[in-house]
């Protein structure tokens, strides 16, 4: 149990769960973004295509983050 490099792999796969953290604030953006999406197009069908235009738009910037969470857990994982 004193061996160091058991202990760096170990702090490795920690790091990169707690680093994938971050894609839970992505699945969550995406599921506001779509929920308020849905409801405007509800309310005003004529303005469906400016709507559709700024959701995708919205999805893809919560989508990065999710992304950089992933990048960076990879880096722990096997740059480190």
């Amino acid at each position: 149990m004193n061996d160091p490099e058991v202990f760096l792999h170990a702090m490795r796969l920690i790091g990169a769960g707690l680093a994938m953290i971050g894609v839970i604030g992505g699945g969550a953006g995406v599921g506001i973004v779509v929920g308020g999406a849905v409801q405007a197009m509800g309310r005003n069908p004529d303005a469906q295509g400016m709507i559709m235009t700024n959701m995708i738009l919205g999805i893809a910037f919560s989508e990065a983050v999710a992304i950089y969470a992933l990048a960076v857990a990879l880096l722990i994982l096997f740059a480190a």
